[in-house]
């Protein structure tokens, strides 16, 4: 009798744990009931996935927002090979989508059934959620999902901002001062000087056919230093469709909630894009590109972010939609090429190290080049903390005075937060006492790492005005860029000697030796791709020349019939051609100093043929796999350096037999993870 009270007893409890795990979630209205009158979530394995700020914001009933990042992740490596920039924005998109879309359904029917406030992302494959205890607990028990991060409100922009004549150190003020003339500073200001921008501007490059994108406060786009470079504008009318996103959708400042037109509810926007493109045809020439085009997305509200708003600039930026739209309605061929991001996202305030980290990797494979502040932490060692400047898919800079000092506040290295130990900042720009345009009309003074990030950025668009084949090859660009910077070494200081180091990165932007260091000469390679046993072409064959070192890698489709061309920097190529249901080919190109030729045969699939190259490579790219870049620029560098490559091995794309070749992979950093995002 006993043995069957038991079973009883044990089916009973069985039947009640079972009905737990399945309950629904709690609805908003029932979310709202006081904690006592509720049921409680027991905290169990599934609370492990919550992050520490969600369990302390779930307490005792309370609501609050948090980010459900699914597990699964997207393989976006294929995007490297892909022939240009769309294709390869329109397959990092595509890539997402589907593994979003798939992973993402039945949690969504979920949180609509019970009417639970939510939004999902295709950035990340997360999905934001407004709710309690109950709901984070309920939502961690799925097996797709990964973990739970907050979503706080964050300071974003703690800026040493100083009134004008104020020494670096001195105690941040809440409002910059303006500079009440409309028509100060009427010469090219000391901080783009230095930076030697005006000398790439004598050559005839001052950013055109280059967009930046920024994300910041928003911008005051009808300021005349940075209104006839918004992409929005014509000269006579404004459209913001595409070049234009609010992700604040509260009333709280005086943009109000989903602006329709890009407003700035601060002046910290306004100054950086200033920085980036600034002037106003007048004399006041306070920025690096002036004939570069930018567009904006505002991801704070008076100062104030989350990483919500964040991932959906970074959406948005993918591939931009029209004001009042959808991520759906996204135009990939509107994307920027570079971003400037003049915002942290504190660990100390409940942004986990990883909340960016997606975005981060989606925006690099799609070939736009994220470009960050180190933040204001300074002199601490290990105080680049907050992402995205902790990242090695960003490219993250300090601040400088006017006789290359660096900043009391600037940020320095190595990145302790995230286990990585990391070297930060990559390089350093002008950062103190930097005089741009003002939300309120005019320009002002500010100091901040916030200042420095757009110095590069801008120089950014030069350098891929001036050199087009670079754009989009963002390996190669930082590289570069490491390379001909103005070397500044240091002594045991940060877990760093020498250069590069944890102080100043690699050293001072020099974007006049970046220029001067890539030929603006051009080679053309050609050739036809045919079936190796029938002899017949093979149309939409897919041709890459990569670069031995640094990464640079350019590629092409063959057409109707089987004929390519491709035009790249002279220097020497691995060459390789793939094709469904074919082998991949695998031949070197050496010496491609004048037009060249290449042909493949191409077998059916197995075993791929490689050929090494064996003849010396030739300037200006290298004797060896790690070329020397030798600057021309007029100003003087403690050194040459040798460009080390940070991106990944290329695989084939999605459809292609893969083969390994015989020449190492140019990388250095550690794996990348790719994760995926979704449209709503």
């Amino acid at each position: 009798m006993k043995s069957v009270t038991l079973w009883i007893s044990l089916f009973i409890l069985f039947a009640l744990m079972m009905a737990l795990a399945l309950s629904p979630l709690p609805s908003s209205a029932s979310s709202q009931v006081a904690p006592q009158s509720q049921p409680f979530a027991p905290v169990d394995v599934a609370a492990a996935k919550l992050s520490p700020w969600v369990l302390e914001n779930t307490n005792a009933g309370q609501q609050a927002e948090f980010l459900v990042v699914l597990g699964e992740q997207a393989d976006l490596s294929g995007a490297d090979r892909l022939p240009t920039r769309e294709e390869k924005i329109r397959y990092v998109r595509e890539q997402l989508i589907e593994v979003a879309t798939r992973t993402q359904g039945p949690l969504l029917k979920l949180l609509a059934q019970q009417k639970v406030p939510h939004r999902s992302f295709f950035i990340a494959n997360a999905v934001w959620v407004k709710g309690n205890r109950s709901v984070a607990v309920r939502l961690a028990r799925e097996s797709r999902v990964a973990r739970i991060d907050g979503n706080p409100s964050i300071l974003a922009i703690p800026e040493p901002e100083l009134q004008p004549g104020a020494q670096p150190g001195a105690k941040p003020d809440k409002k910059p001062a303006t500079i009440n003339s409309p028509q100060a500073p009427l010469s090219v200001l000391w901080n783009i000087s230095q930076t030697h921008a005006p000398q790439v501007w004598a050559m005839g490059f001052t950013g055109q056919g280059v967009v930046v994108g920024g994300q910041d406060t928003g911008y005051a786009w009808a300021h005349p230093a940075i209104k006839s470079q918004y992409r929005g504008w014509n000269g006579s009318t404004a459209d913001h469709n595409g070049n234009w996103h609010d992700s604040i959708h509260t009333t709280g400042s005086s943009c109000g909630a989903d602006s329709p037109i890009p407003c700035d509810d601060g002046y910290h926007g306004t100054h950086t894009m200033g920085t980036v493109a600034g002037d106003d045809g007048a004399g006041n020439q306070i920025g690096m590109a002036p004939g570069a085009q930018w567009i904006g997305c505002r991801n704070m509200e008076n100062g104030y972010g989350t990483p919500a708003t964040y991932l959906e600039c970074f959406e948005f930026f993918l591939a931009p939609y029209p004001v009042g739209g959808t991520p759906a309605q996204g135009d990939p061929a509107l994307a920027p090429d570079v971003t400037n991001n003049s915002w942290g996202c504190p660990p100390s305030e409940g942004c986990t190290p990883t909340s960016l980290l997606l975005a981060a990797q989606a925006q690099r494979a799609a070939g736009i080049m994220t470009v960050a502040s180190a933040g204001n932490a300074g002199p601490t060692c290990n105080s680049v903390r907050d992402p995205i400047a902790i990242y090695d898919e960003v490219y993250t800079i300090g601040a400088i005075d006017s006789a290359s000092n660096i900043a009391g506040f600037s940020s320095r290295g190595p990145v302790s937060i995230d286990g990585s130990n990391r070297p930060k900042p990559d390089l350093v720009a002008p950062g103190v006492g930097i005089v741009s345009s003002y939300a309120g009309g005019g320009y002002t003074t500010l100091q901040g790492t916030s200042m420095a990030g757009p110095h590069v950025a801008g120089a950014v668009a030069l350098l891929w005005s001036a050199r087009p084949l670079l754009k989009n090859q963002v390996a190669f660009t930082e590289a570069l860029l490491n390379s001909t910077a103005r070397h500044i070494t240091v002594t045991n200081t940060c877990s760093s000697s020498g250069w590069p180091n944890n102080v100043f990165g690699y050293g001072e932007l020099d974007i006049e030796a970046a220029v001067n260091a890539v030929p603006s000469s051009t080679v053309v390679i050609t050739g036809i791709v045919s079936d190796v046993t029938t002899l017949q072409p093979i149309s939409g064959a897919l041709v890459s020349a990569a670069y031995v070192s640094p990464s640079l890698q350019f590629a092409a489709r063959a057409d109707a019939a089987g004929h390519y061309t491709i035009t790249v920097v002279p220097g020497t190529y691995t060459m390789t051609a793939t094709a469904g249901g074919y082998a991949v080919s695998t031949d070197a190109v050496v010496n491609a100093l004048a037009e060249t030729q290449q042909d493949f045969g191409l077998s059916d699939a197995g075993p791929a043929a490689t050929v090494t190259p064996t003849a010396t490579p030739t300037v200006p790219f290298s004797s060896t796999l790690t070329p020397t870049f030798t600057s021309t620029s007029t100003s003087t560098s403690t050194s040459t350096s040798t460009i080390t490559s940070t991106s990944t091995k290329t695989p084939a794309p999605t459809g292609s037999s893969t083969s390994t070749s015989t020449i190492p992979a140019p990388s250095t950093v550690q794996p990348r993870i790719y994760l995926p995002w979704l449209h709503t």
